[in-house]
């Protein structure tokens, strides 16, 4: 006898409404566009789907500097004049701008990824599905390639919670450096 698959699916239509800007490659619209995918072949049927909770601060920081976090949390579009200089200590450019609400988006994905981890931690579900995470770039205290908080690896330290080890696949075309940089000096 087989069994079948418990799939989390996590998805909040918000996501559609975050916009990193004109000419930015990140387009969190195809978020929509692959939800409404899901629907269109029925696949939401056969999953339990979730809406993402924002992560709170605490848990963003069992990975990244409070300092940071203190920073993504306070800065806005009209705000980053002021925080000039933070914003190049923080490696904001072109590839990572600050755009509205910002810290939001960045809550809900990690938020989505840390509550997938827990699900499969309490076996609660046997696949985890966020589409809107992955974001492997960012650094302990550094935005980079698109990502902010790196939701991967704040969901491989709650799988670490329970499981010795957790095998860590990365399917990008691009170097997923900022989890390799959490777990260069683990064998875990």
């Amino acid at each position: 006898m087989s069994r079948k698959n418990k799939v989390a699916y996590f998805y909040d239509s918000e996501f559609q409404e975050f916009y990193f800007g004109q000419n930015h490659p990140m387009k969190p619209h195809r978020l929509a566009m692959t939800h409404h995918l899901v629907l269109g072949y029925g696949l939401h049927k056969k999953m339990d789907v979730f809406r993402p909770r924002k992560a709170h601060p605490a848990e963003l920081a069992q990975f990244h500097s409070e300092d940071y976090i203190e920073f993504l949390s306070k800065v806005t579009p009209d705000s980053a004049a002021k925080y000039a200089n933070q914003l190049r200590q923080y490696n904001f450019n072109d590839d990572c701008p600050v755009f509205d609400n910002m810290f939001k988006f960045c809550q809900l994905y990690a938020g989505a990824s840390i509550e997938g981890a827990v699900k499969l931690n309490h076996g609660l579900c046997d696949i985890a599905i966020n589409w809107s995470g992955g974001l492997h770039h960012a650094k302990k205290g550094e935005a980079s390639g698109f990502c902010y908080i790196n939701d991967l690896v704040l969901a491989i330290l709650e799988l670490l919670k329970y499981h010795a080890r957790v095998l860590y696949l990365d399917i990008d075309v691009h170097h997923g450096d900022g989890v390799e940089e959490a777990f260069y000096l683990t064998d875990r």
